[in-house]
């Protein structure tokens, strides 16, 4: 069981870029799939996830109307389109899997210890 997250980079603030998370050994149609991020001397953060189906979708309040999340279960990928970047930005993203709606609806964030499998962490460094 693995998940893979790549697509990271250097970008300048205002740009893009797609982070993916694949995965091998397992089918994600099963499961919610989390994007989080931690930057130097701060907790892990949930930044996005998406239910099985697709039809669920939960964003951080720090990247709502900037970021898209989407899956291609044919593909066993799951997407973070990332657009209007800014400097705060700038974590390592990872990717994670969960069996559970993967947010809390009663206290509005995505908790680390819900999820099981965790992908390596791809660098995003966004230039001021």
């Amino acid at each position: 069981v693995q998940l893979q997250a790549s697509g990271g980079g250097l970008v300048q603030a205002g740009g893009s870029l797609r982070l993916s998370c694949a995965a091998s050994g397992f089918a994600l149609d099963f499961y919610t799939i989390g994007w989080f991020r931690q930057a130097p001397g701060k907790e892990r953060e949930g930044v996005s996830c998406i239910r099985e189906s697709g039809g669920n979708i939960y964003y951080a309040d720090s990247v709502k109307g900037r970021f898209t999340i989407s899956r291609d279960n044919a593909k066993n990928t799951v997407y973070l389109q990332m657009n209007s970047l800014k400097p705060e930005d700038t974590a390592v993203y990872y990717c994670a899997s969960t069996p559970s709606e993967g947010y809390s609806s009663t206290y509005g964030y995505m908790p680390v210890s819900w999820y099981d499998y965790w992908g390596q962490g791809t660098q995003v460094t966004v230039s001021s």
